[in-house]
């Protein structure tokens, strides 16, 4: 049996990828506009949860689940690890002087996003860890993969 920190890993791997889709798309999409902050980091984080969302909701409906029941898998799987990761990779970015700011040719703009999920997701790892350890998060998607 796979340990609980490398399922763990493997989760947030998951959820950074969907994570990183999202948030890389719209921080680039409300930068491009011209759009403030706060509207460009929304959109960020809805598609964030989309993507995110999304790549569990195909693996779930690939393992034989009907799209009524993987709906409630798929929120189970990946609502606190999603959450977690984009509280932590915004505040991340924010916090960087001049990231927010920061024009699509700059380099700080694509190491404040790169520095952002890093961090997101050393700081995802545990909580998704004590959510598998408990039978929640990415432990309810493996129990329709076996």
């Amino acid at each position: 049996m796979e340990s609980l920190t490398r399922q763990a890993v493997t989760a947030t791997l998951h959820c950074l990828t969907g994570c990183a889709i999202g948030e890389v798309l719209g921080m680039v999409v409300g930068t491009a506009l011209g759009w403030s902050n706060l509207p460009t980091i929304v959109l960020s984080i809805a598609l964030a949860f989309v993507f995110g969302y999304a790549l569990t909701l195909r693996s779930v409906l690939t393992a034989g689940l009907a799209l009524a029941a993987a709906v409630p898998v798929v929120l189970a799987a990946d609502t606190a690890s999603i959450t977690s990761m984009e509280i932590v990779d915004n505040a991340v970015v924010l916090a960087i002087p001049g990231a927010m700011d920061a024009g699509l040719s700059s380099p700080l703009f694509w190491l404040s996003l790169a520095i952002s999920l890093v961090v997101a997701f050393a700081v995802t790892v545990p909580v998704n860890r004590w959510l598998i350890a408990r039978g929640r998060g990415h432990a309810v998607v493996h129990q329709h993969h076996h």
